[in-house]
Protein backbone atom coordinates (compact mmCIF):
# COMPACT_ATOMS: atom_id res chain seq x y z
CA UNK A 1 0.00 0.00 0.00
CA UNK A 2 1.42 3.30 -1.06
CA UNK A 3 0.79 6.10 1.63
CA UNK A 4 -0.28 9.82 0.89
CA UNK A 5 3.29 11.62 0.52
CA UNK A 6 2.58 13.72 4.07
CA UNK A 7 1.68 10.24 5.85
CA UNK A 8 4.44 8.63 4.49
CA UNK A 9 6.93 11.74 6.52
CA UNK A 10 4.58 11.24 9.50
CA UNK A 11 5.35 7.49 9.45
CA UNK A 12 9.14 8.16 9.09
CA UNK A 13 8.79 10.13 12.43
CA UNK A 14 7.18 7.21 14.54
CA UNK A 15 10.19 4.99 16.27
CA UNK A 16 9.52 1.17 15.87
CA UNK A 17 7.06 -0.85 18.09
CA UNK A 18 5.25 2.78 19.23
CA UNK A 19 1.54 2.79 20.51
CA UNK A 20 0.07 5.30 18.19
CA UNK A 21 -3.59 6.72 18.19
CA UNK A 22 -4.31 7.84 14.50
CA UNK A 23 -7.26 10.56 14.98
CA UNK A 24 -9.02 11.48 11.93
CA UNK A 25 -7.37 8.31 10.38
CA UNK A 26 -9.87 7.84 7.30
CA UNK A 27 -9.46 4.14 6.20
CA UNK A 28 -6.61 3.45 8.69
CA UNK A 29 -3.64 3.06 6.29
CA UNK A 30 -1.29 5.12 8.55
CA UNK A 31 -1.57 2.27 11.00
CA UNK A 32 -1.98 -0.76 8.93
CA UNK A 33 1.20 0.84 7.20
CA UNK A 34 3.02 1.06 10.63
CA UNK A 35 1.75 -2.12 12.13
CA UNK A 36 3.53 -3.73 8.91
CA UNK A 37 6.72 -1.60 8.94
CA UNK A 38 7.07 -0.58 12.23
CA UNK A 39 5.76 -3.42 14.12
CA UNK A 40 3.32 -0.48 15.84
CA UNK A 41 0.36 -1.47 17.68
CA UNK A 42 -2.57 1.31 17.13
CA UNK A 43 -6.09 2.44 17.32
CA UNK A 44 -7.62 4.53 14.56
CA UNK A 45 -10.34 7.14 15.45
CA UNK A 46 -12.39 8.45 13.07
CA UNK A 47 -16.56 9.50 12.24
CA UNK A 48 -17.11 9.09 8.55
CA UNK A 49 -18.86 5.73 8.91
CA UNK A 50 -17.90 4.35 5.50
CA UNK A 51 -13.99 4.91 6.53
CA UNK A 52 -14.74 3.14 10.15
CA UNK A 53 -16.02 0.33 7.71
CA UNK A 54 -13.12 0.18 5.22
CA UNK A 55 -10.94 0.03 8.02
CA UNK A 56 -12.45 -2.81 10.26
CA UNK A 57 -12.26 -4.83 6.63
CA UNK A 58 -8.81 -4.25 6.62
CA UNK A 59 -8.03 -4.88 9.97
CA UNK A 60 -7.30 -1.71 11.73
CA UNK A 61 -8.65 -1.30 15.01
CA UNK A 62 -10.78 1.61 14.99
CA UNK A 63 -13.11 3.83 16.97
CA UNK A 64 -15.80 5.87 15.68
CA UNK A 65 -16.45 8.71 18.04
CA UNK A 66 -16.54 12.70 17.87
CA UNK A 67 -13.12 13.73 18.41
CA UNK A 68 -14.51 17.29 19.65
CA UNK A 69 -15.72 16.04 22.81
CA UNK A 70 -15.39 12.67 23.45
CA UNK A 71 -11.44 12.45 23.62
CA UNK A 72 -11.88 11.95 27.66
CA UNK A 73 -12.75 8.25 27.24
CA UNK A 74 -9.04 7.94 26.65
CA UNK A 75 -6.82 7.34 29.26
CA UNK A 76 -4.13 9.69 30.46
CA UNK A 77 -0.68 8.35 29.17
CA UNK A 78 -2.44 5.59 27.22
CA UNK A 79 -0.12 6.14 24.06
CA UNK A 80 3.56 7.31 22.86
CA UNK A 81 2.06 8.91 19.58
CA UNK A 82 -1.09 10.84 18.89
CA UNK A 83 -1.47 11.64 14.86
CA UNK A 84 -3.62 14.35 13.83
CA UNK A 85 -3.32 14.39 10.09
CA UNK A 86 -4.93 17.33 8.06
CA UNK A 87 -7.70 17.15 10.44
CA UNK A 88 -7.28 20.21 12.90
CA UNK A 89 -8.84 22.94 10.43
CA UNK A 90 -12.09 20.86 10.83
CA UNK A 91 -12.64 20.23 14.50
CA UNK A 92 -15.47 22.93 16.25
CA UNK A 93 -12.81 22.67 19.45
CA UNK A 94 -9.20 22.77 18.30
CA UNK A 95 -7.89 24.15 21.67
CA UNK A 96 -9.48 21.31 23.41
CA UNK A 97 -8.66 18.74 21.27
CA UNK A 98 -4.55 19.31 21.56
CA UNK A 99 -5.14 19.65 25.62
CA UNK A 100 -6.49 16.09 25.10
CA UNK A 101 -3.81 15.14 22.57
CA UNK A 102 -1.09 16.06 24.87
CA UNK A 103 -2.74 14.32 27.79
CA UNK A 104 -3.23 11.02 26.07
CA UNK A 105 0.65 10.73 24.99
CA UNK A 106 3.72 13.01 25.39
CA UNK A 107 4.13 13.53 21.86
CA UNK A 108 2.19 15.03 18.60
CA UNK A 109 2.35 14.63 15.11
CA UNK A 110 -0.09 16.96 13.11
CA UNK A 111 -0.12 18.10 9.54
CA UNK A 112 -2.14 20.97 8.90
CA UNK A 113 -2.64 22.91 4.91
CA UNK A 114 -0.90 26.89 5.61
CA UNK A 115 -3.92 29.30 4.18
CA UNK A 116 -0.86 31.63 3.98
CA UNK A 117 0.52 29.49 0.94
CA UNK A 118 1.20 32.25 -1.63
CA UNK A 119 -1.13 30.36 -4.28
CA UNK A 120 -3.68 30.98 -1.58
CA UNK A 121 -2.67 34.55 -1.03
CA UNK A 122 -2.96 34.97 -4.66
CA UNK A 123 -6.27 33.71 -4.98
CA UNK A 124 -7.90 36.00 -2.63
CA UNK A 125 -6.25 38.92 -4.33
CA UNK A 126 -8.12 37.88 -7.43
CA UNK A 127 -11.49 37.93 -5.43
CA UNK A 128 -11.48 34.45 -5.18
CA UNK A 129 -11.15 31.82 -2.16
CA UNK A 130 -8.20 29.55 -1.85
CA UNK A 131 -7.77 26.68 -3.72
CA UNK A 132 -5.19 24.64 -3.84
CA UNK A 133 -3.64 20.67 -3.56
CA UNK A 134 -4.24 21.25 0.43
CA UNK A 135 -7.21 22.86 -0.03
CA UNK A 136 -9.34 21.14 -2.90
CA UNK A 137 -13.01 22.56 -1.77
CA UNK A 138 -14.90 25.07 -3.13
CA UNK A 139 -15.68 27.63 -0.11
CA UNK A 140 -19.43 26.12 -0.10
CA UNK A 141 -18.44 22.47 0.24
CA UNK A 142 -15.49 22.41 2.48
CA UNK A 143 -14.80 20.49 5.74
CA UNK A 144 -12.54 23.64 7.16
CA UNK A 145 -13.91 25.27 9.81
CA UNK A 146 -10.68 27.38 10.57
CA UNK A 147 -8.52 29.31 8.43
CA UNK A 148 -4.62 29.19 9.61
CA UNK A 149 -1.15 29.96 8.40
CA UNK A 150 1.78 28.42 9.95
CA UNK A 151 1.81 31.59 12.15
CA UNK A 152 -1.53 31.26 13.57
CA UNK A 153 -1.15 27.50 14.12
CA UNK A 154 2.00 28.00 16.15
CA UNK A 155 0.44 31.14 18.52
CA UNK A 156 -2.27 27.94 19.15
CA UNK A 157 0.37 25.34 19.88
CA UNK A 158 2.01 28.04 22.75
CA UNK A 159 -1.53 29.22 24.17
CA UNK A 160 -2.31 25.49 24.57
CA UNK A 161 1.57 24.62 26.43
CA UNK A 162 3.13 22.98 23.71
CA UNK A 163 6.22 22.96 22.04
CA UNK A 164 7.32 22.91 18.58
CA UNK A 165 9.89 20.25 18.51
CA UNK A 166 9.91 20.33 14.52
CA UNK A 167 8.45 21.66 11.78
CA UNK A 168 9.03 20.46 8.34
CA UNK A 169 7.02 22.59 6.01
CA UNK A 170 6.02 20.95 2.36
CA UNK A 171 5.65 21.77 -1.17
CA UNK A 172 2.34 21.96 -2.50
CA UNK A 173 3.34 18.19 -4.00
CA UNK A 174 4.11 17.22 -0.50
CA UNK A 175 7.76 16.96 -0.67
CA UNK A 176 10.17 18.98 1.95
CA UNK A 177 10.12 22.86 1.04
CA UNK A 178 14.28 23.46 0.68
CA UNK A 179 14.16 26.77 0.86
CA UNK A 180 15.30 28.96 4.20
CA UNK A 181 13.23 28.74 7.34
CA UNK A 182 11.96 32.00 7.36
CA UNK A 183 9.62 31.70 3.54
CA UNK A 184 7.75 28.80 4.98
CA UNK A 185 4.89 31.25 6.22
CA UNK A 186 4.43 32.09 2.31
CA UNK A 187 5.65 29.58 0.82
CA UNK A 188 4.77 25.91 2.16
CA UNK A 189 1.46 24.37 0.94
CA UNK A 190 1.15 22.90 4.82
CA UNK A 191 3.53 21.45 6.98
CA UNK A 192 4.20 18.82 9.39
CA UNK A 193 4.59 19.19 13.17
CA UNK A 194 6.44 17.42 15.78
CA UNK A 195 4.96 18.69 19.38
CA UNK A 196 5.62 18.11 23.05
CA UNK A 197 4.84 19.43 26.27
CA UNK A 198 6.32 22.61 27.71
Amino acid sequence: MTLRSDLALVADLIEPSSRVLDLGCSTGALLSHLAATKDCAGTGVEIDADAVLAAIRSGVPIIELDMDHELTEFADGSYDVVVLSRTLQTLHRPFEVLQEMIRIAPRIILSMPNFGYWRNRFRLLRGRMPMSKDIPYDWYDTPNLHHATLVDLEDLFAAVGLVVQKRIPLTADGRTLRLPEGTATWAAGSAVYVLGAV
